[in-house]
């Protein structure tokens, strides 16, 4: 239950040593990926650092044996703490969804729900524990290329389907084995780089930042993980 797994975290974290602590911060990405460090210069190295226990979660690494190989180097360190993985299933895994922003104008949340269970079923069968979605930032601004992962321009809209995704990549149980874990995304604010240039400068009153930005976040409050940055 959820007081055990409280007692084992906190027995966890008090034989760690600080290095390790923030090893689990680190993430690798697989390949030469633009979005983590590049890997292909120095697998010797990431190997060694998931062997130390310095390592908490890889990106991009998507099939059950490059899964299990890197779960076996984590399963050589000293505390035995199992990798994470997680991956970018925005619109489907194996089998391809609409677009987002394409899902949102059907109004249906049970087939948004139903689209991201299967998208789960799939990305879990293939080792992933973690997917970066659903993106609930309000994005009004069409030059903006990633306007595609949300759900579209209205708050309440937003707030609906970044739940009803939720709900269809976590289930009601994470325990159970056809689940990931969802990251509301991105930085609250994001989306609304000006002239549609991403990582561009944002501008927004206080106004709306709590009436137009902050909703959907707030309504994904059964969600595992927030994207603080995306960098």
């Amino acid at each position: 239950n959820k007081t055990q797994i409280e007692q084992k975290v906190d027995s966890l974290l008090k034989l760690m040593t600080l290095e390790e602590k923030i090893g689990q911060m680190v993430q690798y990405a697989a390949g030469g990926d633009l979005t983590g460090p590049k890997s292909s210069q120095g697998n010797k190295t990431k190997a060694s650092k998931i062997k130390k226990g310095l390592v908490g979660s890889l990106l991009n690494v998507v099939s059950v044996r490059e899964v299990r190989e890197a779960q076996v180097l984590a399963m050589q360190s000293r505390l035995k703490i199992p990798l994470i993985f997680g991956y970018d299933v925005i619109h489907g895994f194996k089998t391809m969804f609409p677009i987002p922003s394409g899902e949102s104008a059907s109004w249906d949340l049970n087939i948004i729900k139903q689209s991201a269970s299967i998208a789960a079923k799939e990305a879990a069968a293939s080792g992933l524990n973690w997917t970066f979605a659903p993106m609930v930032d309000v994005s009004r601004d069409a030059r903006w290329g990633r306007i595609m992962e949300g759900g579209g321009e209205d708050p309440y809209l937003n707030s609906v389907i970044g739940v009803a995704r939720i709900n269809g990549f976590q289930g009601d149980d994470l325990s159970n084995k056809y689940t990931i874990a969802a990251c509301a995304k991105h930085f609250a604010g994001y989306g609304f780089a000006e002239a549609g240039r991403d990582y561009n400068t944002v501008s927004i009153s206080e106004y709306d930042l709590h009436n137009v930005i902050l909703p959907p976040f707030k309504a994904a409050k059964e969600v595992i993980s927030v994207m603080s940055e995306d960098i």
